[in-house]
C-alpha cells in the first residue's frame, strides 16, 4: 500500500472482502482474486511529462484497453461522480479516462458503485517544481499543465507541510494568487518543527503525491498517489489508500458505527434529512495492523462528498474553500481523539444537571398539562432534573414569546420547577418572524435595525419561511448578531427564568427551497459539480447558497450555521445547557447534541448506539438520542428497552412528536414503569462516575461512551461491535435491542469481569456470551481492575448529590484496582482551570483476605456546593477493607466491597473510609 501507485502500470491492488461488522479482523493472507503487490518505499522519480497535446484530445490510455484494464475494480477512482447521468464510453474517453463496465460476474450487490468510467494511471495531475525547508517544514510549489474538465482550474498552487508535533502533521493546500474561504474556527499555531515526529513524510514530484507513513512501518496512512489532484475553483479532489477497512466518523449519517467500505459516498451538507443529515464532520478514524490507529481531519465547510471503496481507499471531493487536513498518528485510538481534540477544542464541561433526566414532547398543548406531568413523576419517585416544552409553548411559533392563553401560567411552572431542584429548558428555532406590523415585535424589528439577518444576494433581508410563517435568518456569523440574541434571551429571561437552550432546525432549516423570491441563475447555486445532496440542490430547504453572511457567502458557511449559533447562545453566570441539532468540529466546546428526529422502531434503538459512539469521537460527548423514539406510536416493550439503554446515553431525554401517545414513564403500566423508574436511578447512582468521565472528556479529550475497540485495540472481534458499549474504561453496557427476548448476547474481551448486580465473576478469552435479560434489567458489568464511585440515587442530582459515596471496587487477580473522583460545585465554569475542585484518586491492593484502600487527592481550593465550605485540603488517607475470598465471589456486591464516605458536596473532610 505504499507503492508510488500511479507510477506503477502494470500493478495489481489488492482488495478486500466486505466482512461482517460484527466480527471482523485482519487476514494477511490476500483477501481477493487480485494478486496484491510487495511492499516497498515509494519512488520518487518523476514519471514522463504530459504534453500539450493531451489536453486537446483524449490521451492514448483513453483509449488503450488493455492498460486500463489493468486497474482492478476495487481501484477504480470515478472520473464521472455527476448524478443522475447516464454515462457513456463517448462521455467518458471525452475526459480523458478509461470506460469498462463493471464485472458481470459480481453479484449486484457488489457491481453497485463500482465506475465505469475511471481515470487512467498517465491522467495529467500536478507537478511539483520547486521545495524548500521552513521552521516548521517544507513550502513547494505545484503546478499543473493541461487543464481538467471542470472551469476554473487554478493551475498553480502552494504546498505547506507542518510537522506541528509528534503525532500531528498538517497539510495544507492554497492558491498563492488569491485568497480563498478558509474554515473560520480557532486552531492551535505551532511555532517549532516537531523534534521526533512518529511519521515519515514522502513526496513524489511528477505527478504530484503525498505519502505518510507511521515511521519504521511499511504501511501508508496517506498516499494520494493512487489519483489525479484536482483544485479548481468549484471542485477540489484529492483521494488516497486506506491501511484497512476499518472506518469510523464522517458524520452526520444514520448507519452501523463501522462505516461499509463497498462503494460507499458520505455527504456533508447540513440537512433536516436522511440522506446528508444535521451536521458535518469530515473527519475519520481508521484502524491498523497490530491495534494502531490514526485519524485525518479536512478542514473543510464546503459541500462535500468522501467516497469510501473496497481498494480500500478514500476519495475527498468537495466544491470550495482550500485543502488543508491534518493527520493524527495516535497511536492508540484514544489518543487519536485527543489529539484530534486538541485542534479542534475540547468539550466544554457540563453542568451537573445536565446529566439527569430530561422529560420533553411536541404537543403538551398547555402549561398545566406540562406541570401535571411533572407532578405524576414525582409522586411515582422517577428522577427527573428537567421539563423541556417544544413549540406549542410559543404564541403562533414566534422566538422568546410564550401562549398567554395556553401557556399562561408557564413562569408559575418555572418557579415550581426551580423550588424542587429541577429545571427548565426551551426550545429555540433560528428563524424569526417578519410578518407582524412594525413595531409589535421587538426582535425583528430590532433586528432589522441593528442589521443582523442574512440578505439575499441583492442586499436584502432574505425571507425563508418556517414554523411562524415567512421569517428572516439571524447571520450568526456576525458579532452584532450575538449580542441582538443576547439581548433577546436577556428579555425573555425575565419573563420566563429558562434554565438552558434546545437549538433546533439550524441547518438552518426553510419550508421553502431558498426563499421567496427563489434564488439567482448562477454557479454558486448550480455549482459544476454538486455532491449528494438531497434533491440536488445546495439551496434545498435551506437558504440560497448566494446568500450573504458578514463573514462570506452562504455556499461556504451553510454547514457552520449550527457552530454559531451556538456560539451565540450563552447564559452569562454559570455553565450554559444548550443542545443543538446541527453541528460542526468544535462544537462539543459550546453544546450537546441529540441525533434528531427518530421512530418507535427497534431498529432505531439500535442505530442510537453507534450514533452516540461517533459523535464521541468527533469531540461532542453530550450526545444522546430521543429515548422511546419521537414519532409513531410508542410500545411499551420498546420504551422499557429504551429507558434502559437511554439511562446510559451520556445525554438522556425523552421526547416525541404531536399527536403521538405520551411515553414518559408514567404513561405505562406499574411493571413497566418500575422497570423504567429503576433504570434511571441506577443512572442517578451512578452519577459520580459519569460526572468524573466528562471531567476527563473536558480536560484530555476522553470519550465518555466509548467503543470496546477504544479499550481492546488488539482484540479485532471489537472493531465492528456498535451493540454494546463503554462508561469509561471500565462498566460494559449489554442492552436488549430486539422485541420478545429475554436474554441478550454480548462479546466480553479477554479477563475478568463482574456482574454489577451480584457480584458473580466471569472470565472470559474474548467470547459471546448469553446472558439472561429480563425485561426490568439492563446487564452491566465491570472490568477488573476499576474502582467505581457511586451514590444513593434521589429524585434529582441535587438531592442526590448530598447522598454518600460508596466505592464498588472490582478486584483483578492480583486483588488490586484503582479509581479516581472529580468533584466540584457543578456550576460555575472553569472550575478546572481556576483548581476550584477536588480530585481524587483511590488505589486497592490485597494481602490474602485484607485489602487496603489508598486515597489521594489534590489541594482542593475551592468553596464546594451546598455549603459553601473555606478552602481546605485533602490529604492521603488508610483504611482497612475486608474483602470476601473468591470462593465466596458470588457474595460480592455494594455491600462486601463498597465503602461508604462522607458526601463530597459537604466538605471538608479528612476522608476515612
Amino acid at each position: 500500500l505504499c507503492h508510488s501507485l500511479r507510477q506503477t502500470h502494470a500493478m495489481k491492488m489488492a482488495s478486500y472482502k466486505r466482512l461482517n461488522p460484527e466480527y471482523v479482523q485482519f487476514s494477511n493472507a490476500v483477501l481477493s482474486e487480485e494478486p496484491g503487490p510487495a511492499q516497498e518505499q515509494v519512488s520518487v522519480t518523476p514519471a514522463p511529462a504530459q504534453t500539450p497535446d493531451s489536453q486537446a484530445q483524449p490521451t492514448t490510455a483513453a483509449f488503450n484497453s488493455e492498460a486500463c484494464s489493468v486497474i482492478p475494480e476495487p481501484w477504480r477512482f470515478d472520473c464521472y461522480p455527476e448524478r443522475g447521468v447516464v454515462v457513456t464510453k463517448e462521455m467518458c474517453e471525452a475526459r480523458n479516462c478509461c470506460f469498462i463496465p463493471a464485472s458481470s460476474s459480481l453479484p449486484p450487490s457488489r457491481r453497485n458503485g463500482i465506475p465505469w468510467c475511471f481515470y487512467p494511471q498517465e491522467f495529467p495531475s500536478y507537478s511539483l517544481v520547486s521545495l524548500n525547508d521552513t521552521s516548521l517544514g517544507q513550502k513547494g510549489q505545484l503546478v499543473r499543465e493541461v487543464k481538467t474538465y471542470y472551469p476554473g482550474d487554478i493551475l498553480n498552487l502552494e504546498l505547506e507541510i507542518r510537522h506541528e508535533t509528534d503525532t500531528r502533521l498538517r497539510v495544507r493546500i492554497t492558491d498563492p494568487s488569491n485568497s480563498r474561504f478558509e474554515v473560520p474556527i480557532t486552531v492551535p499555531n505551532a511555532t517549532e518543527k516537531a523534534e521526533s515526529p512518529a511519521y515519515t513524510v514522502e513526496l513524489s514530484k511528477e505527478p504530484f503525491g503525498l505519502i505518510v507513513k507511521r515511521k519504521n512501518i511499511l504501511i501508508c496512512n496517506l498516499n494520494t498517489t493512487v489519483a489525479p489532484l484536482f483544485y479548481a475553483d468549484q471542485f477540489l479532489q484529492f483521494s488516497s489508500s486506506l491501511p484497512s477497512q476499518f472506518i469510523y466518523g464522517l458524520g452526520e449519517h444514520r448507519s452501523s458505527f463501522l462505516h461499509d467500505v463497498q462503494w460507499n459516498t458520505l455527504t456533508m451538507w447540513a440537512r433536516d434529512e436522511m440522506t446528508n443529515l444535521y451536521g458535518a464532520h469530515p473527519f475519520y478514524l481508521a484502524m491498523e495492523e497490530g491495534g494502531n490507529a490514526y485519524g485525518l481531519f479536512l478542514l473543510n465547510s464546503n459541500a462535500m462528498d468522501v467516497v469510501l471503496q473496497p481498494a480500500p481507499a478514500v476519495t475527498w471531493r468537495t466544491i470550495g474553500g482550500i485543502l488543508d487536513f491534518y493527520i493524527f498518528l495516535g497511536p492508540d485510538p484514544g489518543s487519536v481523539i485527543e489529539q484530534y481534540q486538541e485542534v479542534i477544542g475540547f468539550p466544554a464541561m457540563p453542568i451537573y444537571w445536565a446529566l439527569g433526566y430530561h422529560l420533553c414532547r411536541w404537543g403538551y398543548g398547555s402549561s398545566n398539562a406540562t406541570w401535571e406531568v411533572v407532578k405524576k413523576m414525582r409522586n411515582s419517585g422517577t428522577p427527573q432534573d428537567a421539563q423541556w416544552n417544544d413549540i406549542d409553548y410559543m404564541n403562533h411559533f414566534m422566538d422568546f414569546t410564550f401562549d398567554p392563553a395556553n401557556f399562561a401560567t408557564l413562569p408559575d411552572l418555572v418557579k415550581d420547577l426551580h423550588a424542587h431542584d429541577q429545571r427548565y429548558v426551551m426550545i429555540l428555532d433560528p428563524g424569526i418572524s417578519s410578518t407582524q406590523a412594525e413595531g409589535s415585535y421587538w426582535p425583528y424589528d430590532e433586528g432589522l435595525r441593528r442589521g443582523v439577518f442574512i440578505n439575499d444576494s441583492d442586499g436584502n433581508t432574505l425571507i425563508g419561511k418556517v414554523w411562524p410563517g415567512l421569517t428572516a435568518y439571524p447571520d450568526f456569523s456576525d458579532h452584532v448578531t450575538h449580542e441582538w440574541w443576547y439581548d433577546n434571551l436577556k428579555s425573555f429571561h425575565e419573563k420566563v427564568p429558562f434554565d438552558g437552550l434546545w437549538i433546533d432546525m439550524n441547518e438552518p432549516s426553510n419550508f421553502l427551497d431558498g426563499s421567496t423570491k427563489g434564488c439567482p441563475s448562477n454557479s454558486l447555486e448550480n455549482p459544476p459539480y454538486t455532491p449528494g445532496v438531497l434533491g440536488g440542490l445546495l439551496r434545498g430547504k435551506t437558504v440560497c447558497a448566494s446568500a450573504q453572511h458578514k463573514h462570506s457567502l452562504h455556499y461556504n458557511m451553510h454547514s457552520l450555521y449550527g457552530l454559531m449559533e451556538a456560539k451565540a447562545s450563552r447564559i452569562v453566570g454559570k455553565r450554559p445547557f444548550v443542545i443543538s441539532r446541527s453541528t460542526f468540529p468544535s462544537h462539543g466546546m459550546y453544546s450537546g447534541h441529540w441525533l434528531g428526529d427518530n421512530r418507535s422502531h427497534w431498529k432505531d434503538l439500535y442505530t442510537s448506539i453507534a450514533g452516540i459512539l461517533t459523535f464521541n469521537i468527533l469531540g461532542i460527548p453530550l450526545v444522546g438520542a430521543d429515548i422511546c423514539g419521537f414519532s409513531e406510536q410508542p410500545q411499551e416493550e420498546l420504551c422499557v428497552r429504551w429507558t434502559q439503554l437511554g439511562a446510559f446515553y451520556p445525554f438522556t431525554r425523552n421526547h416525541n412528536a404531536i399527536d403521538m401517545k405520551p411515553q414518559d414513564p408514567t404513561a405505562f403500566s406499574s411493571l413497566a414503569g418500575t422497570a423504567m423508574k429503576q433504570a434511571l436511578l441506577l443512572r442517578y447512582s451512578l452519577f459520580p462516575l459519569l460526572y468524573t468521565l466528562f471531567h476527563h472528556a473536558h480536560v484530555h479529550g476522553h470519550t465518555v461512551a466509548r467503543p470496546l475497540m477504544f479499550e481492546f485495540p488488539n482484540d479485532t472481534k471489537t472493531y465492528g461491535i456498535d451493540r454494546q458499549f463503554l462508561w469509561g474504561s471500565g462498566l460494559l453496557i449489554t442492552p436488549v435491542l430486539d422485541p420478545g427476548v429475554n436474554y441478550v448476547v454480548g462479546y466480553f474481551p479477554e479477563g475478568l469481569w463482574y456482574d454489577y448486580y451480584t457480584g458473580n465473576s466471569v472470565r472470559s478469552k474474548g467470547e459471546d456470551m448469553r446472558l439472561p435479560a429480563p425485561l426490568d434489567q439492563i446487564n452491566l458489568h465491570l472490568r477488573e481492575g476499576t474502582i467505581t464511585p457511586t451514590q444513593t440515587p434521589n429524585l434529582t442530582l441535587w438531592v442526590s448529590s448530598g447522598q454518600p459515596l460508596h466505592l464498588v471496587s472490582a478486584l483483578s487477580e492480583d486483588g488490586s484496582a484503582s479509581g479516581d473522583l472529580f468533584w466540584d460545585d457543578g456550576e460555575s465554569i472553569d472550575t478546572y482551570e481556576t483548581n476550584q475542585y477536588a480530585y481524587i484518586v483511590f488505589s486497592v491492593s490485597q494481602v490474602k483476605y485484607l485489602a487496603t484502600l489508598t486515597v489521594s487527592a489534590v489541594l482542593v481550593t475551592s468553596d464546594l456546593l451546598h455549603n459553601h465550605a473555606p478552602i481546605c485540603s485533602l490529604r492521603s488517607a488508610d483504611a482497612n477493607l475486608m474483602v470476601i475470598p473468591k470462593t465466596h465471589r458470588k457474595t460480592w456486591g455494594d455491600k462486601a466491597f463498597s465503602v461508604a464516605a462522607p458526601s463530597l458536596w459537604k466538605f471538608p473532610y479528612l476522608i476515612t473510609f
